[in-house]
Formats: structure tokens, sequence, C-alpha cells
């Protein structure tokens, strides 16, 4: 079965001061669409492919999916959806794209593996 690499876009996104509170959605696009090659090639560790899911929240929703990225927005919490994506594939091999600890926390406690935002973006 494919790899779930779900992404923590706002964490990610955050990750690089490059002016991304101004458009919080262009920055979650520029985003995604980075990801984009990830779904063939996968990430350090992970050989592709994979399944690269972003999550968005607050004023980064409205970002639609494209070819080799599902996007999925939160309701409300951005690490609340991301563990219900990972226990919602439960018995398959994941990773999730953070530096928060405490998502970190609640993943790993699920069977999820983890890896920091360098590893997803490009220079």
């Amino acid at each position: 079965m494919v790899l779930l690499l779900v992404v923590d876009g706002a964490n990610v996104v955050g990750s690089v001061p490059d002016g991304w509170w101004r458009d919080r959605r262009g920055a979650a696009e520029r985003l995604r669409d980075g990801l984009v090659p990830l779904a063939e090639e996968g990430i350090p560790g992970h050989p592709g492919p994979v399944e690269v899911v972003l999550v968005v929240e607050g004023r980064a929703r409205g970002v639609r999916a494209v070819p080799g990225v599902r996007v999925e927005e939160a309701p409300g919490s951005g690490d609340d959806r991301i563990v219900e994506l990972v226990r919602g594939n439960a018995g398959r091999s994941a990773v999730v794209v953070t530096a928060d600890r405490g998502l970190r926390e609640r993943v790993a406690a699920l069977g999820a593996g983890f890896v920091g935002p360098r590893a997803v973006r490009r220079r």
C-alpha cells in the first residue's frame, strides 16, 4: 500500500518567514504546488509514489486539489483533522509533516511517523 503523507499546511507554511501572513491562501497554494513532485518522488527515507494530503485551515481554506495533492479543509483545528486522517487510515503507513511537538506526539501514539518541514520544502 502507498504511504500516506499528511502535510500540516499551517505549520509548514509558517516555517519560512516569507510574508505568508499577508496571503495565507496564496502561501498554501504555493506549498501545494511544491508538493506535487513528492507524489512520485517521495521524501527522504520514503521513496515514491506516496499519497500526498495537504491539510489547510482558517484563512487558507479554499485551496483546491491538483493532480498529485489532495487538499483537506479542517472545519476547526488543522491538528485535529490530521489526527482524524491518521486514525482513519489505521494499519496503513503514514507520515505527518510538522514541527509541532504536540501533534507529533498525537500521531506517533497512533503509529504514524513524522518529519519536519524541511523534508518537503524546496530550496
